[in-house]
Formats: structure tokens, sequence, C-alpha cells
């Protein structure tokens, strides 16, 4: 692949910078594929030696290079080298990485966009008003269409691709929060995800809120007032999609492979068994965005950051899907393995 796909470092108190690296250790020589690191360049270029991973680190210059590693710093000054873990400095940085990111790609010079992870309470504490990075990426690109899709497979490959239609809410207000217009909107993002990844079939399954899908309304009535419409209308649109169905089952059947993608009604339904099957492995992708994001399905990890000992596989699970995406995006055959 010949192309540009940026990495915004996130928080650099974090392990986002680490795991970026790590990854890039193992993929940078699969193809001729160029890479754009947003963040501090002098911590990048520590924590490279520091790892003894020797990547053959270049300051960006322009859109015409050859392959290799580029770092970009939009800050015009350094960060300390001894900040403390979730420190504002960090937090105000990586919100400026990421944005730096998201403007590259809606100009037209990188391909697809990583982001490593930040802090949401730390961003807050900052002073800055902020909910996530998929919904600060959604703002900064003047859309509302959006959804989150998570995707991991387990050691044998086995896939679970989920969208959700709610993201980061307090439980006791998700309910107030699904319309027939946002489940519906998922579900058609989710069946063009599959045809994104060139999967040969789009065979969408919806979760009902409830328990047992709600048992004909007697154990809650938004799947009758609500879920099932939306999928009755995706249907006409001659969406391939099932549903309300319980997620207890549905998830099994999932994984076996009945369905390409699952539809969640909120974070943790559909959270918890995608990590189950692929804690290490996970990536989330947002559906909908002018360009192409993913990301690492994995915090800050505070605890174990600046030790060495971080698992890089999620954020080369992460870099992988970018660069699938923007190959399928340019009609340019993939050959590095996937959890598409």
């Amino acid at each position: 692949m010949t192309g540009w796909i940026g990495v915004s470092l996130g928080d650099i108190t974090g392990i986002g910078p680490e795991v970026t690296l790590k990854a890039l250790a193992l993929e940078a020589q699969a193809d001729n594929t160029r890479y754009l690191l947003i963040g501090d360049a002098e911590h990048v270029r520590h924590l490279n030696e520091q790892l003894g991973l020797k990547l053959p680190l270049q300051t960006y210059t322009d859109k015409d290079e050859s392959g290799g590693i580029f770092l970009c710093q939009p800050l015009p000054d350094a960060l300390p080298a001894d900040l403390m873990e979730g420190s504002p400095a960090a937090a105000r940085a990586a919100v400026v990485w990421v944005r730096e990111g998201a403007q590259l790609c809606l100009r037209g010079q990188l391909d697809a966009l990583v982001t490593a992870p930040v802090n949401k309470e730390a961003i807050v504490r900052s002073g800055q008003a902020f909910v996530g990075q998929t919904e600060l990426l959604s703002q900064f690109a003047g859309t509302d269409r959006t959804a989150m899709m998570l995707l991991g497979q387990d050691e044998r490959g086995r896939c679970l691709r989920v969208a959700l239609a709610t993201m980061h809410l307090p439980l006791k207000l998700v309910s107030d929060h699904l319309t027939q217009a946002k489940i519906e909107m998922v579900i058609e993002l989710a069946a063009q995800a599959c045809r994104d990844l060139g999967l040969p079939r789009a065979r969408v399954a919806v979760c009902g809120l409830n328990p047992h899908a709600g048992e004909g309304g007697e154990m809650g009535t938004e799947e009758q007032t609500t879920i099932a419409p939306a999928v009755r209308a995706a249907r006409r649109r001659q969406i391939d999609v099932v549903g309300p169905l319980s997620a207890d089952a549905l998830f099994y059947h999932a994984f076996k492979g009945d369905y390409d993608a699952v539809v969640a009604m909120y974070h943790d339904q559909g959270l918890v068994p995608l990590k189950m099957i692929g804690f290490e492995t996970g990536v989330n992708w947002t559906l909908g965005l002018p360009f192409i994001r993913t990301s690492p399905d994995h915090g800050t990890a505070y605890d174990i950051a600046g030790q060495g000992k971080a698992n890089p596989s999620s954020m080369l699970a992460a870099i992988r899907l970018a660069k699938q995406l923007a190959r399928n995006r340019s009609g340019t055959p993939t050959r590095s393995a996937t959890i598409g």
C-alpha cells in the first residue's frame, strides 16, 4: 500500500506512544505505507530509544515522502519529560493532536487516522468539555450520523462486529435516548460497514433492550414501540436485518457466523461479549465519518505506563484495519491479516 496512515498519540503519560511504536515495529516493513505520528516528537524519539526498537523516525515535511515513519509536532514546544499521569498538559495536548489528525484527513493529506487512548477524566479536569474521541471527531467533522463499531476476534479467527445505538451514557438514560431514527441509522451504518470490509454479505442482527427482548411487552415496551419499527423500516430499504432478538442468544449465533454485524442498544451490552472473545485484539471503528478512523479498544493504562510491558495487539489491529479500509476505498487489494 502506498498511502498515509496518521496516528494521534493520545495521552503521553499513558501507554499510547508505547503501543504505537511496538505495533509499527511489527507492521512498518509489511509494505510501503507511510505513517505520520502526531504528537510530541522528542518524547517519541526518547521512547523509541528506551524500548530498543531503533525505528527510523523522520521529521515530516510534505506528502511526497517515500515510505517510512514520520513525526509531526503540532504544538510549538515539547512537553516536559517528567509529566505525572493524567497531567492537564498531556490531556490538552492529546486533544490538539487528534484534532490535527482529523484536519489532515479532511484536507486529504491522510488516508486514515488511528487514535491512541486518551483519558476522559483528565481532559475534563484540564478545563475542556469532553465525552469521548468518537463524539469529538463527529463534532469536528460536522456530522451527527456516526456510530461506534467494535470488532474483535478470538485465537481461531472467529469475529464479532458490534455497532452501538448509544455510546457513553449512564444506563438509566439509555431508553430515553433510543429513537427509531437513531436505531435505523445505526443499522444502515452497520450494513455499510460490512460492505466496506468487503464481506460477501451484510446480514445485521439487532438486540432488544430488555431481557428476552421484552417478552412481548411483559418486560418492557421499547422493542415494540421503537426497535421493531426501526428494523421494519430498514427492511423496506432492502437491508438484510433481523430483530429485535434477545441479546443473550443473539451473540452466540453471531459468533457462530449466522450474522455479520450486531447492533447493540447500549455500551456494555455490546462490549462485554466482544471483549470476552477479543480482549487484546479489539478495535473501535467510527462509522459515518467522512474519513477512516480506528482506535485500539483499551484505555491509557496508567498503572503500567512507562514500564515497557504494554501489549500492542489492539493498536496493531487498529492500524491494520485502517490500512485495509483505506485499500478497499482506493480499490487496492489488501494483504495484511485483519479482524475485518
